[in-house]
This record gives C-alpha cells, sequence and structure tokens, in this order.
C-alpha cells in the first residue's frame, strides 16, 4: 500500500469514529427519545402515577377543560357515580336551596335543579362557569344560579342554604377545617353538608391514591369544624363514600 493510500484509509477511519460518537453523544438519539416518550405517556395517560410534589390541583389541571368536561359528562361516570341512586338517597330535594360547591361541568347542579331544588353551581373556574351558564340557557333551566368563588371560602351568607353538596372535591381543598367551618355558618339549623369523595385506595377511576383523603381523616376534620353528627355510607357506591353531616 502506498503512502497516500494509507493516509486516506487512517483519515476515513478517524471521520468514523467521530461521526458514531457524535450521534451517540446527540441530545436527540434514541435512548432520549424513549425516554421523551415516557414523560409524555406519562402526562397524557388516563391513570398514572403521578409527581409526589403535585398536589390534587396540579394533577386535575394537567387536563384542559374540554377534556375535564368529557370525562365529568362521560358513560364511565355515570356508571359509578350513579346519580340517580343519590339523589334518591338525599330525599325530597323539591324547594331545597343547594350550593353545588366544584359544580364543575354542571353534572349534579342540572340533576338538582331537575328535581326542584333551587341551585348554586358554585366553582372556582370562571370556564366551568360558562360551561354551565350553556347549560341552563340549553335547557331553560330557571332554578340555578351561577356563583364564582375563591379557593378558601365557600361565598355563602350565613344560613343561606338547607344543603351543601361537594362531590369528588374535598381533596381538592386546602385549610379544610376553617374552610368547612365556613360552609357550616352558610347551612340553615336543620340543614346538612354532604360530601361524596373517593376511597383511599387504588381505583380504575378518580385521581391518583396519595391526592385521596381518607374517611378517618375526614371525619376527623368535620368534628374539627363543629359538626356534631355524621351519618356515613360505604355501601351505595362502588368507589365513594358518602358523609351526611350536621
Amino acid at each position: 500500500m502506498n503512502k497516500s493510500k494509507y493516509l486516506f484509509l487512517v483519515l476515513t477511519m478517524v471521520l468514523t469514529f467521530i461521526g458514531c460518537k457524535e450521534k451517540k453523544d446527540h441530545p436527540n438519539a434514541n435512548h432520549h427519545t424513549k425516554q421523551d416518550s415516557k414523560k409524555e405517556e406519562g402526562h397524557h395517560g388516563h391513570h398514572h402515577k403521578s409527581d409526589s410534589s403535585k398536589t390534587a390541583n396540579d394533577y386535575m389541571h394537567q387536563s384542559n377543560t374540554e377534556d375535564l368536561i368529557e370525562r365529568f359528562e362521560s358513560k364511565e361516570r355515570d356508571d359509578y357515580q350513579k346519580p340517580e341512586i343519590v339523589l334518591e338517597y338525599l330525599g325530597d330535594l323539591k324547594n331545597k336551596k343547594i350550593m353545588d360547591i366544584g359544580a364543575g361541568s354542571g353534572y349534579f347542579s342540572v340533576k338538582l335543579a331537575e328535581k326542584g331544588a333551587q341551585v348554586i353551581a358554585a366553582d372556582v373556574s370562571d370556564e366551568f362557569q360558562e360551561v354551565i351558564q350553556k347549560r341552563i340557557e340549553d335547557n331553560k333551566l330557571e332554578n340555578i344560579e351561577l356563583r364564582k368563588i375563591p379557593y378558601d371560602s365557600p361565598n355563602l351568607a350565613d344560613n343561606e342554604v338547607d344543603m351543601v353538596l361537594i362531590v369528588n372535591t374535598y381533596h381538592h381543598i386546602e385549610n379544610r377545617i376553617d374552610y368547612f367551618l365556613k360552609v357550616k355558618k352558610g347551612i340553615k339549623q336543620e340543614g346538612e353538608l354532604v360530601i361524596i369523595d373517593y376511597f383511599k385506595k387504588e381505583l380504575p377511576v378518580g385521581p391518583p391514591t396519595n391526592h385521596k383523603i381518607d374517611l378517618e381523616t375526614v371525619k376527623q376534620e368535620l368534628t374539627k369544624a363543629g359538626y356534631t353528627q355524621l351519618d356515613v355510607n360505604v355501601d351505595l357506591l362502588p368507589y365513594q363514600f358518602i358523609i351526611r353531616a350536621k
């Protein structure tokens, strides 16, 4: 082999080695792409392990309003939420004034109104309030009013309502003892607070387990907030407990 061919061969080998190393180290190499795909899958998956540093509100806000509405109003929810059974369990609601805290898309607010209740659909979200307003107009419902509430208060006047209903929202509330003291002041003497929320265990629906509040903690917090009568039902719904508190 002459000298020029030998130098050409050496140069080719060097360039090939450098090229392979750059491909391996490049941020778009395959092993990075796989990791990014897993992150994306985790972010958009219906049920996934959550970052323990995230709150229940952070978790919910990973989804946009349209996706949340689709989930809240789905056939899947009807199957486990059993709204007609819940409403029957609550008794005669006609002419009762009820605040639905965390009304969301109006899933329960509309059903309460159809049973003859005077409903305050309360939520912290302007977008959800707009959704309910459209449902009110489309269904010509005259017995639902909207109320935008802050995160730290139900924004109730003293003795304003007969019932406060809070479904799948208890675990979103911070400073709960103080919050439910305010709720209690807004309920009439013979009225009640009704809480429906998920059992704190792995379930096919609802938030990650670490975002749920266990039943005993809920009972303790309500007692500290001044509720002296707690009627607990763990059999009516497959994935949720119900507390009627006075």
